[in-house]
């Protein structure tokens, strides 16, 4: 019974976060449909803009449920859940940059100067540590964002 109040509330919390930010087509990355011509090399040949998903390792809990949100106009947004410790989920805004010598975006968030890395990767973002080298260690493969908004061609209905 206690999963399945679970289940319920996080559907509720993911229709209300719909609901919230359907108004706000910026919030949310634009698809490759959108891209613009004169984009950057580095943006145009491995298509960064997109949500990105993945379940980060956590010292005092489950792990951290990450969604990040990189939008063409060079804004993000990125919501965590801390899972076990708590239910809330915690929304960051900001804008990133590209450092397209070294394939990487550099979010920073709008209230405070504390920056994180990210490496581009095919549809995919692997975080960096504090100065900026790749994590290693048995949890490295956890620091990676996965794309999920990739679109695939729909399932032809035709009867036989």
């Amino acid at each position: 019974m206690r999963t399945f109040k679970q289940q319920i509330k996080q559907i509720l919390a993911f229709l209300l976060f719909i609901a919230i930010f359907s108004n706000y087509s910026s919030v949310f990355a634009e698809t490759a449909e959108t891209k613009d011509e004169n984009a950057h090399h580095s943006q145009k040949s491995l298509d960064w803009p997109g949500v990105y998903r993945g379940f980060l390792p956590c010292e005092d809990c489950k792990g951290v449920k990450a969604t990040l949100a990189l939008n063409k106009n060079n804004t993000y947004i990125l919501i965590t859940q801390y899972v076990g410790k708590s239910e809330r989920e915690f929304v960051e805004k900001g804008k990133f940059t590209s450092d397209n010598e070294r394939n990487m975006v550099v979010l920073t968030p709008r209230d405070s100067s504390t920056t994180r890395q990210y490496v581009v990767g095919e549809n995919m973002l692997t975080q960096l540590d504090n100065t900026g080298n790749l994590i290693s260690g048995k949890l490295a493969e956890r620091y990676i964002l996965r794309r999920t908004d990739i679109k695939e061609s729909a399932p032809s209905h035709s009867a036989h």
